[in-house]
């Protein structure tokens, strides 16, 4: 599929002077984020501002579980969908250093068919894949743009059975289970331990000494619950097993350092780095979820909106730019970055419930900026 009006506006870009306001100071950061704490009813709020590739702002406010204690810069937080975008950041190191070619099939790495891996529980049920080929397909590029054609889970679908519905690169369709098959890849395929390559290739690079892709003991002493869409209290979740998906905890001090150094391309080559969030794959739906709904009449679509590698991208006033949401029942938390000006606003909530404030927050600190609310959060009903 074609991105080509995006490519025109894309190839105009040093030609044009984009639209900036001035980050506000941290005493009007500090009181827009109350109001809508306040508007919300959200108990717990971390937010980092990167502007020129610099951390420039790092609070939490609010509390980090039911007793009342205080959500501190270095509490740790569950990272939900945003370890997605670790993950793509240490495949691309990966791809710099040889090991792996974004557009080979995966078959190629692998010792044997994929339907014939036994389930496992830590992986997917890759058996529902027997008879149809199209699994060979499948490659690091297209399962990082979700275009694998699988649903979010196989314990989504009615018989709980992975099954591909459209042909691998075709579409795009939000999946976790396609970030699950790639990690298997890398470890049965290269035999590598994702976990031990994102903690020395990400986290210990940017200086990320609270956060893991599985629990550590040390996180109970200060550890943020969450609270559900009907303020119900729920204990954090101690993740023991390594999931690309989405099973790192952080904190909004670590995911600072993160964000400054992805958006200045840290730790990859040129190419790498712009491979990230360049457009790939022309996004056709209406809203992210539900991730198999109908794609849009050709005219009805954004023409600016298109999957990179882990992220989604866009073209707003400041410039291309891109971003991640993650979410479960009591967690939301947004990453979204504009790159002219090389600034990125990263909001930790471990109440799900200050999701509809993020417009109004990012929108505050930088300005309007392009982000596709509506399409990620679908019918949610914001606050101003």
């Amino acid at each position: 599929m074609r991105l080509t009006r995006f490519a025109g506006l894309l190839a105009v870009l040093p030609l044009l002077a984009w639209a900036q306001q001035a980050i506000p100071t941290a005493a009007a950061i500090d009181a827009e984020a109350a109001r809508l704490m306040a508007a919300t009813q959200a108990r717990g709020l971390a937010v980092a501002v990167i502007d020129a590739g610099q951390v420039r702002h790092v609070r939490a406010y609010g509390h980090r579980n039911a007793a009342g204690e205080p959500l501190r810069t270095d509490t740790v937080m569950y990272g939900a969908s945003l370890t997605k975008t670790a993950f793509a950041y240490t495949v691309l190191q990966l791809v710099d250093d040889g090991l792996l070619d974004l557009d080979r099939p995966l078959a190629a790495y692998l010792a044997r068919p994929l339907p014939d891996y036994p389930d496992q529980r830590r992986y997917g049920p890759w058996s529902g894949l027997a008879g149809d080929e199209r699994w060979r397909q499948l490659t690091a590029r297209r399962l990082l743009m979700h275009s694998g054609g699988f649903a979010n889970f196989a314990f989504l679908e009615p018989d709980r059975r992975l099954r591909m519905h459209f042909d691998p690169g075709a579409r795009y369709a939000y999946s976790g289970e396609g970030l699950i098959l790639l990690q298997f890849v890398l470890e049965r395929g290269l035999g590598l331990d994702m976990g031990a390559e994102m903690q020395r290739r990400v986290f210990d690079r940017f200086g990320m000494g609270r956060t893991s892709m599985t629990w550590r003991p040390d996180f109970a002493a200060n550890l943020a619950d969450g609270w559900t869409a009907d303020g119900r209290a729920e204990p954090h979740d101690e993740r023991s097993t390594v999931r690309a998906a989405g099973s790192m905890d952080t904190t909004i001090a670590d995911m600072a350092m993160l964000a400054a150094g992805v958006i200045k391309g840290e730790g990859l080559s040129r190419q790498g780095a712009a491979a990230l969030s360049a457009p790939g794959l022309p996004i056709t739906t209406a809203s992210q979820f539900p991730t198999l709904q109908p794609e849009l009449p050709p005219t009805e679509r954004r023409a600016d909106l298109a999957a990179g590698l882990g992220v989604v991208t866009f073209l707003g006033p400041q410039g291309p730019g891109f971003f991640k949401g993650g979410h479960n029942d009591s967690t939301g938390n947004t990453w979204v970055c504009v790159k002219p000006a090389q600034r990125c606003v990263v909001i930790l909530a471990n109440d799900v419930r200050a999701e509809r404030a993020f417009p109004a927050l990012v929108r505050f600190i930088l300005g309007e900026t392009g982000v596709p609310w509506r399409w990620e959060y679908g019918g949610l009903a914001f606050v101003d």
